[in-house]
């Protein structure tokens, strides 16, 4: 946490002074799934200016938001892993990355696409209320990338990786997020190119009913801001 307050008697205050720093939420977001080092956190976030992601663990550090832990093997190496405190900080992560995926278009030619980002956005665009009762696996590879998830009966466990046998493949050929957020249905976005799948086909209605993410919303006209 820097010097700067907001002088304000409010929680939402105190927690923009402990994570509204720039970075600080994406460090968080990348130790979601479990420690790193800080070799990872600088290949995650290459955009991060090594002193500034010094600066931002020692600060996140201090708030309690997470701890550094040596491993036990020979080499001694230092993870930096988020506290109970910090732990705490996932609804609310998932929750905002679900609110700013409603305004992504697509993404732009620099733009990192990591591991964490295709576990994470997963999780995010779940909907277990619509989930009980469905027992599915589905594999889905973006370029490089693979990810699967199961859901088993309203939960959902995503981790790296293909998995033999999985009911639905999913290929994203281009972006997914005119599927995702309903603008194009599963054959109208095969038609388009924006991905391939095998399997069982019937399961793409399934997996967009699982996996959305809400239309943004209309702009207001009329309106002027004086």
């Amino acid at each position: 946490m820097t010097g700067r307050t907001y002088g304000q008697f409010c929680g939402l205050a105190r927690a923009l002074e402990l994570v509204g720093e720039r970075w600080s939420l994406l460090v968080v977001r990348d130790l979601l799934l479990g420690p790193k080092r800080y070799s990872d956190l600088r290949q995650t976030l290459p955009k991060l200016p090594p002193s500034v992601l010094s600066g931002r663990l020692n600060e996140l550090e201090k708030a309690g938001v997470l701890r550094r832990r040596v491993l036990p093997q020979l080499d001694a190496a230092v993870v930096y892993e988020l506290t109970e405190y910090g732990r705490e900080l996932e609804p609310v992560l998932l929750q905002l990355g679900l609110w700013g995926a409603r305004a992504l278009l697509d993404p732009a030619p620099d733009d990192l696409f990591t591991m964490d980002s295709a576990i994470l956005s997963l999780y995010t665009m779940f909907r277990p209320e619509h989930a009980a009762g469905v027992n599915v696996s589905f594999e889905i590879r973006y370029g490089d990338l693979i990810v699967h998830a199961f859901v088993d009966d309203g939960a959902l466990k995503v981790a790296e990786g293909a998995v033999p046998g999985a009911d639905l493949v999913i290929e994203a050929v281009g972006s997914m997020m005119p599927l995702l957020s309903g603008r194009l249905s599963p054959l109208a976005a095969i038609e388009a190119g924006i991905l391939r799948a095998s399997g069982d086909l019937t399961l793409l209605d399934r997996f967009v009913d699982l996996f959305h993410i809400p239309a943004p919303p209309a702009p207001v006209e009329g309106l002027a801001v004086r």
